[in-house]
């Protein structure tokens, strides 16, 4: 042997063959299940989503200085260019997106806050599932990916706006569009039944949220398998204290009557004289107090209502309200207090106003006069009459 050669060589080659054989045997070994928190996948998923809401919306407000619809020459209203070119602005975002994400890291934004990375399932079958080295994935699956979920939505979206647009729908049954157009929507009921069973699946097993992701084997699993979910509930537990308190406030509200309360602390706090004594209390008769209020609290600068009186009901203490304000306020306060004086009101009756008449006046005092005139020629013939009395006899 040559005193170079260590002194352990001869013993690996004579172990490579039983090691080899191991690992051969390996795949058919049972294993533990590798668990991935569904939560996890599914947060990822819904962190994608906002991902690209947020920048579909920087996008849009990009092109919001661009000018409105025209008309042409037909009277027929032309698309702006967002409306006209929204796909193909949505496909260059979501290929920027796919680029920097599942092709570059091999895992989405929101996957990779979630701790998540794509594995290539394959690699992993049998007894290898639980091994620490992932597979990352092969550019075929990479590329088959982008193809589908860019590819695929740009597409689907196109062809709806054409479909809607050209009516595919509404034409006859041997029309080969209104065919196309048909197969279309079977189409999309068979997928939304298939991914309807693989969502069943995903919630069994833990694995595959998507139907490309099981036909390409695509698995989420832990890019860092040493670190616990780091998930902090302190944010979610205040929303939900104050989601909880708004709900019994708007519960509660209603059942308060508010005006009623404002009314009792002032006459708790307040004097009798202090509460009579206030700038309603001097308005001119003609006027409605309850008018007046509302409308100064509900007017706008520049505009003028009426608060004159209409349909005049007297209350119990004297002053004058329509009858449909104080009726209604009657109604909803059995304890409503006059906005005037602060009694409370009890009863209300219609108020007839007594109009004096000038003429009628003017002739009960010629009528008066006339029988003064009357009354003193009377007194002034009964001497005459006497003295021709004596004359005759």
């Amino acid at each position: 042997m040559n005193n170079s050669t260590p002194f352990w060589e001869p013993d690996w080659k004579r172990v490579q063959a039983p090691l080899a054989a191991l690992r051969r045997q390996l795949a058919s070994f049972p294993s533990p299940p590798l668990r991935i928190m569904k939560v996890s996948q599914l947060d990822a998923d819904l962190l994608d989503d906002e991902l690209l809401e947020t920048m579909k919306e920087q996008l849009w407000s990009a092109f919001s200085l661009f000018k409105a619809s025209e008309w042409d020459s037909n009277a027929t209203l032309l698309p702006t260019f967002k409306e006209k070119y929204k796909p193909e602005l949505i496909l260059a975002l979501n290929l920027i997106m796919y680029k920097f994400s599942v092709y570059d890291m091999g895992a989405t934004y929101g996957s990779q806050l979630q701790n998540l990375v794509y594995r290539n399932e394959r690699k992993h079958s049998g007894g290898l599932q639980s091994t620490s080295m992932d597979a990352s994935l092969t550019k075929t699956q990479k590329i088959a990916y982008g193809v589908f979920t860019v590819g695929g939505q740009y597409i689907t979206e196109r062809l709806n706006l054409i479909v809607t647009a050209q009516g595919w729908g509404e034409l006859p049954e041997d029309n080969i569009k209104r065919k196309a157009w048909n197969l279309i929507q079977k189409s999309g009921s068979i997928f939304r039944i298939v991914s309807l069973i693989n969502f069943l699946a995903f919630l069994y097993a833990g694995k595959y949220r998507s139907v490309l992701e099981r036909i390409l084997s695509m698995r989420l699993v832990y890019a860092d398998r040493n670190s616990n979910r780091q998930a902090s509930f302190e944010f979610l537990n205040r929303q939900m204290v104050w989601h909880a308190f708004t709900e019994f406030l708007m519960f509660l509200m209603p059942l308060i009557n508010v005006s009623k309360l404002k009314r009792n602390v002032k006459r708790i706090l307040l004097p009798a004289a202090l509460m009579s004594a206030n700038e309603l209390s001097v308005l001119p008769a003609h006027i409605c107090a309850i008018c007046h209020e509302n409308n100064s609290a509900s007017a706008t600068p520049g505009t003028t209502t009426s608060t004159v009186i209409h349909n005049p009901y007297i209350a119990d203490c004297g002053h004058v309200y329509c009858y449909y304000c104080i009726k209604t306020k009657m109604m909803v306060d059995d304890e409503w207090c006059c906005l005037r004086c602060g009694k409370k009101v009890e009863a209300i009756a219609r108020h007839i106003e007594v109009a004096e008449d000038k003429a009628l006046g003017e002739n009960t005092e010629n009528e008066e006069g006339e029988a003064e005139i009357s009354g003193a020629d009377s007194q002034a013939l009964e001497p005459l009459d006497s003295a021709s009395s004596e004359k005759d006899r």
